[in-house]
């Protein structure tokens, strides 16, 4: 096994902490994807995949993603809430990998509510 070096240790570090910033940091927006066993099965780890691959892309450190259970909305799973400090928090329904790259890159990166997919305001 190769011996890291200092600049591969600092490359891990970098990484890590951005990850978990991700779930544990100060967040203005925080978006949570629904994963209880309905949404899985709805295609809820395909939205989680989409919205990481557009995490990637942008350079925002105050976005927090994070999953929870079944809200218990099975028939409208997969269910992403988006909430954004100092606004309502939005419940999308019937989400799907386009879906979710519209919703943050509108809703999120943008501020633009996409009435389409919302499910309620909380």
């Amino acid at each position: 096994m190769a011996k890291l070096t200092i600049a591969d240790l600092k490359k891990i570090k970098e990484e890590t902490a951005k990850s978990t910033s991700l779930r544990d940091g100060v967040a203005n927006v925080k978006i949570t994807v629904h994963m209880g066993t309905c949404g899985i099965a709805a295609g809820a780890r395909e939205v989680m995949n989409a919205l990481m691959e557009e995490m990637a892309q942008t350079d925002r450190q105050d976005i927090r993603v994070v999953t929870s259970g079944c809200m218990g909305m099975c028939s409208s799973e997969p269910n992403v809430t988006v909430e954004i400090k100092d606004a309502q928090p939005i419940v999308y329904q019937k989400m799907e990998a386009n879906r979710m790259r519209q919703v943050f890159k509108r809703h999120v990166l943008l501020g633009e509510v996409q009435t389409d997919f919302a499910l309620a305001k909380m």
